[in-house]
């Protein structure tokens, strides 16, 4: 029992880490367009705005599709006061608790609230309003959904994950 849930919590872990891995390939991009932006306005008096916006869509997506790597890696915001003088297991239910009463219920409610917002963004091709921008923002938003889904799936590795700290027996000491 114990291998398949290992094999579930794998393949859903897989994914956030991909994804992760990727994103934070955006920070690098960041830095370098920013340097390019900062170059071109102060030494060639030049303002781009689409490189301009292309730097706040990467931090966007570094942000909303990198919460589930963060959840993974244990990196999300928490107060540490009595966690971390808790047992494992104690850990683990407060982690289920967590997950269970407040990560999954506003994961679903911004899968929900948002869904209708994002489809009329992509119906409409929505672009930048600034003359000279980006035509995607129906991506940007989609990135919304994305998140929110990416979040669920790491809710669910993470309850497998903590039930079997729960469940498996505690090694014998001797």
């Amino acid at each position: 029992m114990f291998t398949s849930i290992d094999k579930i919590i794998r393949s859903l872990e897989f994914i956030t880490e991909q994804v992760g891995r990727l994103v934070s390939w955006l920070v690098l991009f960041m830095v370098l367009v920013t340097f390019i932006v900062v170059v071109l306005r102060y030494v060639f008096n030049v303002g781009w705005i689409a490189l301009q916006e292309s730097v706040i869509y990467a931090h966007a997506m570094v942000f909303m599709l990198g919460a589930a790597f963060s959840l993974k890696h244990q990196q999300h915001v928490r107060v540490d006061v009595f966690y971390q003088r808790m047992s494992k297991k104690s850990r683990a239910w407060v982690d289920i608790f967590g997950t269970v009463a407040f990560l999954i219920p506003v994961s679903v409610f911004i899968l929900l609230s948002s869904f209708e917002y994002v489809v009329e963004s992509i119906e409409l091709q929505e672009g930048s309003r600034d003359a000279g921008g980006l035509p995607f923002v129906y991506l940007l938003k989609t990135q919304i959904l994305c998140m929110a889904a990416l979040l669920l799936m790491q809710a669910v590795a993470e309850i497998l994950k903590n039930s079997l700290v729960i469940m498996r027996p505690a090694p014998v000491e001797s």
